[in-house]
């Protein structure tokens, strides 16, 4: 029995590609966009074929929203995207900023408290501490915070200069 050429196809096919109302190679996809009140084009249809209403207090025609909405989507996709660069840089700063918590912790757990008072000697831990979770804090606020990715890369190289933990590079803890 020979197979249909058919059977092959219709794997490669959804139920409604035939639709009329659809332009060669689009599909239906969301909302439809309403049209201007007043409007003499036809109104669109929308799933099923139903009528949409054309209620709107918009001044722009469908056409002009689409394109307006098209021109704010790539904007914003465009604002949103990281360039590789950015990315590399980031993962970087990013392991520098791992490294240093890992040597405010060793800086911590190797550093005896002074011995002055149970105040004192609560505060000087309290801060050593407080140094362990401040490479880490400042990351997370550098990436959520800033607007750009410039000034998030300048916020981060300020922070990598600023939080080194420097009681571990020069051995004092030793």
């Amino acid at each position: 029995m020979r197979p249909d050429p058919d059977a092959d196809d219709d794997a490669l096919r959804w139920e409604g590609d035939d639709d009329a109302t659809l332009a060669p190679g689009w599909k239906a996809v969301g909302n439809p966009v309403p049209l201007k009140r007043g409007a003499t084009t036809a109104p669109a249809t929308g799933i099923g074929g139903a009528d949409v209403d054309s209620d709107t207090d918009s001044d722009t025609g469908p056409g002009d929203a689409a394109a307006a909405a098209d021109r704010d989507d790539d904007a914003a996709e465009a604002a949103a995207q990281t360039g590789s660069v950015e990315l590399v840089v980031l993962g970087v700063l990013g392991g520098v900023y791992l490294l240093y918590t890992i040597g405010w912790i060793i800086t911590a757990l190797r550093t005896a408290t002074p011995g002055t008072s149970i105040v004192g000697d609560f505060m000087y831990s309290l801060g050593l501490w407080l140094a362990v979770l401040a490479a880490p804090t400042w990351f997370v606020l550098a990436l959520r915070g800033a607007r750009t990715g410039r000034s998030r890369l300048v916020w981060l190289v300020v922070g990598a200069v600023v939080l080194a933990p420097l009681p571990f590079i020069f051995g004092v803890t030793a």
